[in-house]
């Protein structure tokens, strides 16, 4: 192999390899998902509410960050999506036309706990890609943290 080919090659991989580790993973979603309830617990749900959606560590990392759904099933923070704070979380479909956000809110009250699966776009590669969140009841809201793959 010529000088060229092998550099190339040495950056595609590189890129990959930088890339794979810019994602969050499922258990660190988990993770982060632990620490936002026992921060909610400690500090109280209007300022873990503020926390999460500031997109500041230790609530958003890379590709991973807090939602929180109110009892109305009204999204009370995201610290991906700021935005969305204030909208339906019904109204929020995956590309299959799933309701996400009646999905995790029915998982966290009645089971305290689960995950759910669908396609969402990732504020970090601006693209679709399968995510699976995890769910967790805090107070009266449902928050949750989702990791992302590309596959």
């Amino acid at each position: 192999m010529n000088r060229l080919t092998v550099s190339l090659l040495f950056l595609t991989l590189a890129a990959v390899t930088v890339f794979a580790v810019d994602r969050g993973t499922p258990d660190q979603a988990k993770a982060m998902l632990q620490k936002a309830i026992a921060h909610y617990k400690a500090v109280g749900r209007k300022q873990a509410l503020a926390d999460f959606t500031t997109k500041k560590p230790p609530f958003a990392d890379r590709d991973l960050y807090v939602v929180c759904i109110g009892p109305d099933h009204t999204i009370v923070a995201n610290g991906g999506f700021p935005q969305y704070v204030g909208m339906s979380a019904d109204l929020m479909k995956d590309a299959s036309g799933k309701s996400i956000g009646k999905a995790g809110y029915d998982i966290a009250s009645t089971k305290g706990e689960g995950e759910v699966r669908y396609r969402w776009i990732n504020p970090v590669t601006q693209k679709m890609e399968n995510k699976v969140s995890f769910f967790a009841k805090a107070g009266d809201d449902a928050c949750a943290v989702g990791a992302y793959s590309p596959e």
